[in-house]
């Protein structure tokens, strides 16, 4: 059987991922594939123990290091126990977050281990193992602060930040984009939900080639 494809989305607050990996989901279920939907931090029952234990403290509880190694250790799980058996298979696998986010969140701040690191311990983890293709969502920071306080967000973490902080997430992701241009494609997450799930469903079917 041959092997699945492993996709993963990216994004600031507020892009609309998760509905988006749902959408995406279904899309493919329609195409005939058997499709596991799943997200990072978690994704395994090991994993979102982990999620749990990272997000029972408030931000600066956790040594960034220390932080970052939760999150690894997460994802070390989530590959063994989800996403690699799953492709195997012949699945494909739908993530909400992977490695991408650890380089723009936890390998973009001052204080945080630095991009290096993040590469080493992805290396240790995972060798050079990566998805088949990675959609950036990516808008203006002004409107993704305004979507998440018009759903009545502002409760996480990383919500909580100033728009510095969420201006060079994006410049971080888009030089990502920019640097993996042939595995990462940037989607304007600035249209509705179905404008965006169309760009997604399109780009999709030209990266496969799937049936239109």
């Amino acid at each position: 059987m041959a092997r699945g494809k492993f996709i993963t989305l990216e994004g600031g607050e507020g892009a609309g991922k998760s509905t988006q990996a749902k959408m995406l989901a279904e899309f493919l279920r329609k195409q005939g594939h058997e499709v596991i939907l799943t997200r990072e931090v978690g994704g395994s029952p090991a994993a979102e123990e982990i999620r749990k234990l990272w997000l029972s403290q408030d931000e600066g509880y956790w040594d960034p290091l220390a932080e970052l190694f939760l999150i690894f250790a997460a994802r070390r799980e989530h590959l063994t126990r989800t996403v690699w058996p799953a492709l195997k298979r012949g699945a494909w696998v739908v993530s909400d977050r992977f490695v991408d986010s650890s380089y723009a969140y936890q390998g973009n701040t001052k204080k945080g281990p630095g991009p290096d690191i993040v590469k080493k311990l992805y290396q240790q983890i995972a060798g050079k193992f990566e998805p088949d293709l990675t959609l950036l969502l990516d808008l203006p920071v002004t409107v993704s602060m305004d979507r998440v306080k018009s759903r009545g967000g502002w409760n996480d973490r990383y919500q909580l930040k100033a728009a510095p902080f969420h201006r060079a997430l994006r410049k971080t992701y888009l030089a990502l984009a920019k640097k993996n241009a042939r595995r990462i494609k940037v989607i304007d997450a600035s249209q509705n939900a179905e404008g965006v799930a169309k760009a997604i469903a399109a780009t999709v079917t030209k990266q496969f080639k799937l049936k239109k």
